[in-house]
């Protein structure tokens, strides 16, 4: 079981320590995020993600933490949260490979 075939499961998923954070106001900034997310845990990376055509977000980016286990706690902290009145959505990101045929948006990296 568990193993290191390319299948998944349940109790071999090891949790990574990027988070996808939808639902965001578009005008939330890299800043904002850092700070709501650093109580739980060291924030490595927030990308925003915007419109490769008109520059405006998509109101969506992805929090990168300095563990697995920060990420979780994150998730843990923040699941449904609020920020801007409006309810973020937070979940663990997939890995890009398993959304390679869909064409990304420019986002804007910011490293803390």
């Amino acid at each position: 079981m568990g193993g290191t075939g390319g299948g998944k499961s349940a109790a071999a998923h090891t949790m990574t320590s990027k988070l996808y954070v939808g639902n965001l106001p578009y005008t939330t900034t890299a800043q904002e995020l850092h700070d709501l997310f650093a109580p739980a845990g060291s924030v490595s990376a927030v990308d925003l993600v915007f419109d490769k055509f008109t520059g405006r977000s998509l109101g969506f980016a992805f929090v990168s933490m300095m563990s697995a286990d920060d990420a979780r706690r994150a998730l843990g902290k923040l699941y449904g949260a609020a920020l801007g009145g409006q309810t973020l959505t937070i979940a663990e990101a997939c890995d890009r490979e398993e959304n390679a045929t869909r064409s990304l948006p420019v986002s804007e990296r910011v490293f803390f």
